[in-house]
């Protein structure tokens, strides 16, 4: 006769999934590049919470503060040699709350309601961009042929950017997404192209700098550091129409860099 005690066999305990060989549990996170991922990722919600309640001059400030924090814990994660697959993951679900969702909301609410159909449908064109333009870039982080120097299709915190420097600087000079100019220019056309164009632009083949090659540990010359000063007292003066005209300009430029290929070939 069988022992009772053999025949009852201990349960195994689930495993916890494994991240680089080792259990998350056991790995740990890495604190110092996700706080600031934590708090772009504030910034987002931040944002979209001031669209809801009609601030749109604080949800178009956030996203900026959203895109400086995002560009800070990727740099902080290499220098610190902290990089992980859990901080590449919560990094683009970050991001896609940030310049995805938050973007389109505020967008919606503040030009894009009184459309109707062809209003939601612009938002929701940019939210999918951006989730696809994020997909797509998780995808090639391991591809040794791609060109680190630059960016496949416009970054979506550059679109993101885009789209809040457009609200602050509307806001600066008192126009509203509602606003209608000489009779036919109406505020929110202008919006919703805006919002089409960006989206469309991050899942295009364009190549924008991603700047990627800058070595921070690398001598510049003078006038480096002088232009970077004068910059930053251009932007201190006037941040809205600066920071949307230097925006403007980087989404212009993946089209600029394929019009000078196709008239060089």
């Amino acid at each position: 006769m069988t022992d009772v005690n053999e025949s009852i066999k201990p349960v195994e305990k689930p495993k916890r999934r494994a991240v680089g060989g080792q259990s998350l549990g056991a790995r740990g996170i890495y604190l110092l590049p996700n706080l600031f991922t934590s708090a772009a990722l504030f910034a987002g919600f931040f944002a979209i919470v001031q669209a809801m309640n009609g601030h749109f001059e604080q949800a178009a400030m956030a996203i900026f503060i959203a895109m400086v924090l995002d560009g800070l814990d990727g740099r902080v994660a290499r220098m610190t040699n902290t990089q992980s697959a859990f901080g590449a993951e919560y990094d683009s679900l970050s991001d896609m709350v940030s310049f995805g969702v938050a973007p389109a909301l505020i967008l919606y609410v503040w030009a894009l309601k009184p459309l109707g159909k062809l209003g939601w449908l612009a938002a929701f064109l940019y939210c999918a961009c951006a989730a696809l333009r994020l997909a797509r870039f998780n995808t090639k982080l391991d591809d040794d042929y791609q060109d680190k120097r630059y960016f496949q299709g416009l970054p979506s915190p550059g679109a993101a950017a885009l789209l809040a420097g457009f609200v602050w600087v509307s806001y600066e000079y008192g126009v509203s997404g509602r606003d209608v100019f000489f009779g036919i220019l109406q505020w929110k056309w202008m919006a919703w192209g805006l919002t089409v164009f960006a989206g469309a632009s991050m899942v295009t083949d364009l190549r924008y700098y991603s700047g990627k090659d800058i070595n921070l540990k690398r001598s510049v010359p003078f006038f480096v550091i002088l232009a970077i000063m004068l910059l930053m007292v251009l932007v201190s003066y006037s941040p809205p129409e600066v920071l949307f005209f230097l925006m403007a300009a980087y989404a212009l430029s993946g089209y600029l860099l394929w019009l000078r290929d196709k008239l060089k070939k």
